[in-house]
């Protein structure tokens, strides 16, 4: 007898797509096959795709301290209507921010009871805090997150970005460690030059922002993080890289032997800068979305398998940090996660015939192995029955209304997708279902990670 079973569904597994019966018990997947016997619930899956839950490795929740930019209840809900079943949270955005153990304990108490999906927090490298790092990866943090691009309001508690030698000293204790380290990759001192020369010539477009970071700013940054990591031997992870030159030198890193991988975001594929200016400030972000002959290029290596990870970077504020006219003055952040699988899909396997394998290979399968999380990220014996299923044959037109965020914007407003997203279950419970929208009450709990 099993708790659920999800019946004549096109399961989307590591390697193929099969039509199998999927039998739920105990919160995990005990059964896959035909006929598989009787169960409480029944779900009737015909024509549809069912998906390992996206697990998120790059979402930030701005609760506690910034609670009116996001907050756990707000966004796991809007998560589990996307499809997403866990998340591994940035520790910047909250004050304070996630940085030693004191914050680290204010965070997951923030969360307790809150979340529809799992999660687990990473903990923060700032200039202050390297005698904190050991103790954080003791305490089970995911991963730890950088900036070597400018960042930080000069708030007390807030984010702030390390030097070279900071960066250098942090992934020594890391290489120790054996803890990952995500970085935000742009050279400081060029895009910061750049931003106040725009700002000097009175430039206020979103267009006019992308100018000012450029393609070689990002590359450069990743290229020394990539030099420090192999004189380390720290685990590195780029976040969201927005242009296949960055990416080309992950993979020549790899090949040479260094523990690097990198992510990059939905909506570097969804939109481009000749989109940005019509969309506003609600589509600023950094690295900036990139131009369609850039966008091209990242879908064909997609499309090859060579983009392994893809994170929403889903980074919300209030509406009043993106009124400003002028780009520049603008919130640099986007809210997309609830969004992230049903737009991918559909303008990856749908619209440009990419295996579904592949796709969900880098919304959940390679997500959950980099940041070891062993229940996650994979339809398969014995894995958390994190499942989300997907209609093919419905489509709608994103409008704020439907959005679950706290401030219900996104760059993707007026986007028709061709798909939807009709149930997502985390450890077997039914959280999300489209004709009734979130179900119950927060089941999400604190995910464990492998250390070793």
């Amino acid at each position: 007898m099993f708790d659920t079973l999800i019946k004549n569904g096109l399961v989307v597994l590591r390697d193929e797509v099969k039509l199998l019966d999927l039998g739920l018990r105990d919160g995990r997947i005990a059964a896959m096959g035909r006929e598989l016997g009787d169960s409480a619930r029944t779900i009737d899956a015909q024509g549809c795709y069912v998906l390992p839950g996206m697990v998120d490795v790059h979402m930030h929740i701005s609760e506690p301290g910034r609670t009116e930019w996001e907050g756990y209840r707000t966004g796991t809900r809007a998560m589990a209507a996307g499809g997403t079943t866990s998340f591994v949270e940035m520790p910047l955005n909250t004050l304070p921010a996630t940085t030693d153990l004191a914050a680290l304990e204010t965070k997951l108490a923030a969360a307790r009871g809150q979340c529809y999906v799992d999660y687990v927090p990473m903990a923060g490298l700032v200039p202050w805090n390297l005698a904190d790092l050991e103790a954080l990866s003791e305490a089970g943090v995911a991963a730890y997150k950088c900036f070597v691009a400018t960042c930080g309001s000069g708030e007390p508690g807030d984010f702030r970005n390390i030097d070279d030698y900071q960066l250098y000293l942090g992934m020594q204790t890391l290489a120790r460690t054996g803890d990952l380290l995500v970085i935000h990759c742009e050279n400081a001192a060029i895009t910061d030059g750049l931003g106040q020369q725009a700002r000097a010539q009175g430039k206020t477009r979103v267009s006019d922002y992308v100018a000012t970071r450029p393609v070689f700013t990002e590359v450069e940054a990743v290229q020394r993080v990539l030099l420090l990591a192999r004189e380390t031997g720290c685990r590195v992870h780029i976040a969201h890289c927005s242009c296949p030159e960055a990416i080309e030198a992950v993979l020549q890193a790899q090949a040479q032997g260094i523990d690097a991988s990198f992510e990059s975001c939905p909506h570097y594929f969804l939109l481009a800068t000749e989109d940005l200016d019509a969309i506003g400030p609600r589509a600023k972000c950094s690295p900036p979305i990139r131009d369609r002959a850039n966008q091209a290029r990242l879908w064909q290596l997609l499309a090859q398998g060579r983009i392994a990870i893809l994170g929403s970077d889903h980074s919300p504020c209030t509406p009043q940090l993106k009124a400003s006219p002028n780009a520049f003055d603008a919130w640099g952040g986007i809210s997309g996660c609830q969004n992230s699988v049903d737009a991918m899909f559909d303008a990856a396997v749908l619209k440009r015939r990419i295996s579904p394998t592949i796709l969900m290979n880098a919304l959940a399968t390679e997500p959950a192995r980099r940041f070891r999380l062993p229940a996650k990220g994979e339809i398969a014996l014995g894995k958390d029955a994190d499942i989300a299923i997907l209609d093919p044959c419905q489509s709608y037109t994103v409008t704020a209304a439907q959005l679950l965020y706290k401030n219900r914007m996104s760059a993707y407003e007026g986007m028709r997708i061709g798909c939807r997203i009709t149930h997502t279950l985390v450890r077997g419970h039914l959280v999300y279902q489209a004709d009734k929208g979130i179900l119950g009450e927060p089941i999400g709990a604190p995910m464990h990670v492998c250390k070793h």
